[in-house]
């Protein structure tokens, strides 16, 4: 029978449970160009089996199976992460998956999971549409449903990584974990706070996506109406009653990160730690760049690195616009030969790298014999766009 809380016990069974097939991932240290004398860790499950944490649970669920379960099957719902793990384990342990995913999940991860055996249903605009065909098909088949997250045992394998955290540093004085159902922040909470009180452990929510929050504030777990972020793994509309109540219980507080700051922190992983994570995975570590105040040591758990490599490419265009290293000016000059180039030696003589340019002279608002010109370039920083700005200003150009 399953427990109606999770305890260390459990915590503990479960980390020797899944020695044998959840990689023990390392503590690495943060980029000093990012975080100065702060020192700021990384708790690497971006390099995790699946490119993420989720697999423990899975695993530490799945194992528990009485045999005439395993031979119904497993079912759940997932935007990417807990899919694959479920299917790693289930494979791993002779037993057929399904999974329900919703329509808009990154092919990346769709790809993988039917690499790992399982069978893929796309249904669903969000993950809770996805849930509730899940629970459908459930029922229908008689499979046994792998809650992503509302799930003990599930919380108890997730709860291993901050055993990890404390056996590498026990001098550790913050850890940051992100929030999505809650599964991963309640069983890392509890594992360091039962051991060590005094270690801060701080949940990472997006500004657009923070259920866990929202139902802090209202002192129950309640329901967003909408929850769009380039976080995807952790926009879960509402938290379930039992990782709400042992995050309540056991998290210091709750931090929201921004879509611009999530997109700078993977920006600044790729950069200056070359490391690979998603949106969801690097919240923890959002939440660190912009805080200064929380005390180090510090960790962040990176949780997953399963990245759409289209959306990538769109993550760092924001940040790089966002730190002022992408620019696009808008002006206007005179329809007559030699004037655009002349425009663009006045951006060269900058130190600008032009990389695209676009005129039209139909645009509404110009003067007869005018064009309106866009140029897209790379800049240092925001000090440098606003010189470029001032020098085109002073020029007579028009800048928008």
């Amino acid at each position: 029978m399953e427990p109606q809380t999770v305890t260390l016990a459990h915590i503990l069974e479960a980390q020797t449970a899944i020695r044998s097939f959840a990689r023990r991932t390392d503590l690495h240290p943060a980029s000093a160009s990012v975080f100065g004398r702060r020192e700021v860790l990384v708790k690497a499950e971006n390099l995790q089996r699946t490119g993420s944490f989720k697999v423990r649970g899975a695993y530490n669920r799945i194992r528990l199976l009485t045999n005439e379960e395993k031979k119904s099957g497993v079912i759940c719902a997932s935007a990417g992460n807990h899919a694959q793990g479920v299917a790693l384990a289930a494979g791993k342990l002779g037993i057929q998956a399904a999974v329900v995913m919703p329509i808009g999940a990154p092919l990346s991860k769709i790809e993988a999971t039917k690499a790992y055996g399982a069978e893929v249903i796309l249904s669903g605009a969000s993950f809770n549409e996805s849930l509730e065909v899940a629970l459908a098909l459930q029922k229908e088949r008689g499979s046994v449903f792998i809650h992503a997250f509302e799930d003990p045992y599930v919380i108890a394998g997730q709860g291993t990584v901050g055993l990890e955290i404390l056996e590498d540093l026990p001098e550790v004085k913050t850890v940051a974990v992100p929030i999505g159902g809650g599964g991963l922040a309640a069983g890392v909470a509890l594992a360091i706070k039962e051991q060590n009180p005094h270690i801060k452990v701080i949940g990472v929510e997006p500004v657009n996506a923070a259920s866990m929050l929202k139902s802090f504030q209202n002192a129950e777990p309640i329901r967003l109406t909408q929850c769009h972020t380039i976080a995807d793994g952790v926009a879960v509309s509402a938290p379930g009653t039992l990782t709400y109540s042992l995050c309540r219980k056991y998290l210091d507080g709750i931090i929201t990160v921004t879509e611009d700051e999530i997109a700078t922190a993977i920006l600044s992983a790729l950069e200056r730690m070359k490391m690979v994570a998603e949106g969801a995975g690097i919240i923890a570590l959002a939440a660190l760049m912009n805080h200064a105040e929380l005390l180090t040591p510090a960790v962040a758990v990176v949780s997953g690195g399963n990245i759409d490599v289209n959306a990538l490419e769109r993550i760092i265009d924001r940040a790089l616009m966002s730190a002022g290293r992408r620019t696009r000016l808008k002006t206007a000059v005179p329809d007559r030969p030699g004037h655009l180039s002349k425009l663009l030696e006045l951006l060269a003589q900058q130190g600008v790298n032009i990389l695209s340019v676009s005129h039209d002279r139909l645009i509404g608002g110009l003067e007869i014999g005018q064009t309106a010109v866009e140029v897209e370039m790379e800049t240092r920083n925001h000090e440098h766009v606003q010189n470029v700005i001032n020098t085109l200003l002073a020029k007579g150009y028009s800048v928008s």
